[in-house]
């Protein structure tokens, strides 16, 4: 195993994420006191040029790398070619570098949804590639395990230590609330958390509302990522998840009673579901003795709070009528 000091010049590729941030407060929370690639400091990761140079003037030796851009099924239908293509100069640009500047050990996050659409569940680590893809989101599963491959590819040829993690849906403050863009937990805050203000009675969500998901905050996966970097060297990816999940129709009514959304809650059966479940077996990490240590209700309260110190919280509500239903997207991914 690699030892990642507490003065080891680290690198989060990402930084400005939901999960880059959550690891970058977990890094210095636990005493970890040389980062670098601060917000005005980190390259343009699809730019090679700005990232070889960074990697050469700041020199890391650990690299977090949760770069590239995300988002629900509706992003993944309308942007498949946009996300694709982020993910993959990404990756490609960062792992090259890392190896072409001596990086000691690198750990990349993949996604959930890079498992085949009907992999047995819980799924495990051995599933990849055993299978069709979601077709919701295939263009950026696809670039996802490129990730995956070209990690155990550099380990294959040059026999540099660059893991992949595959995490569980992660929310936490600082999530995107776009309630079109982003992923189904922080879509439904922002939609219920205005559905109480307009006294809307009917929010309408896609698909059936049986889908089962995994959930992790972005706090714990922060913890679970340094534990694996100091804990994992395998070249098999390993995943990072809690061990539990829930319908989505499940977790539409405990953000309801967060929010305090007093209305009906409508499925369109007619839109997609994506993946009817998607939950990890996360038994690789538990053995080696990692556990979430935050409750979903307490994570959902600390998510919901960071939401309401938003901007986008206390912008005016549009007129509409009190008996008109939301018929922005609202999806499972």
């Amino acid at each position: 195993m690699r030892e990642l000091r507490r003065d080891s010049r680290i690198y989060v590729a990402g930084g400005q994420t939901l999960i880059g941030a959550a690891i970058l407060r977990e890094l210095e929370r636990q005493g970890y006191t040389k980062l670098v690639g601060g917000a005005e400091e980190e390259p343009d990761v699809t730019n090679r040029n700005q990232v070889s140079s960074f990697f050469a003037h700041s020199a890391p030796e650990y690299v977090f790398l949760v770069a590239g851009k995300s988002g629900g099924i509706a992003a993944n239908q309308e942007r498949p070619a946009e996300l694709m293509l982020d993910n993959l100069l990404a990756e490609c640009h960062v792992i090259d570098s890392a190896y072409r500047h001596g990086v000691r050990k690198l750990l990349y996050l993949a996604s959930s949804c890079s498992y085949p659409k009907h992999s047995p569940q819980p799924m495990r680590e051995d599933a990849l590639l055993t299978g069709p893809i979601e077709p919701t989101n295939e263009a950026y599963a696809v670039a996802k395990i490129a990730g995956i491959k070209l990690c155990q590819a550099y380990h294959q040829q040059y026999g540099a230590t660059f893991v992949s993690g595959i995490p569980a849906s992660a929310f936490g403050p600082g999530d995107d609330f776009d309630a079109g863009n982003s992923h189904v937990i922080g879509a439904l805050i922002r939609r219920m958390h205005e559905a109480a203000r307009r006294g809307q009675e009917v929010v309408e969500i896609w698909g059936t509302g049986t889908p089962q998901r995994e959930f992790i905050f972005a706090d714990d996966l922060a913890d679970a990522c340094i534990f694996v970097m100091t804990r994992y060297d395998g070249p098999q990816p390993i995943n990072l998840g809690c061990g539990s999940g829930m319908s989505i129709a499940d977790l539409a009514v405990a953000i309801k009673e967060v929010t305090g959304y007093q209305g009906r809650i409508h499925f369109d059966t007619s839109k997609p579901d994506g993946m009817p479940v998607k939950l990890l077996d996360s038994s690789k990490l538990s053995a080696l003795g990692w556990r979430p240590k935050v409750s979903f209700h307490s994570a959902l309260l600390a998510t919901y709070k960071s939401f309401r110190q938003s901007p986008g919280a206390h912008l005016p509500a549009p007129e509409r009528s009190g008996h008109e239903g939301d018929q922005r997207k609202c999806h499972s991914s």
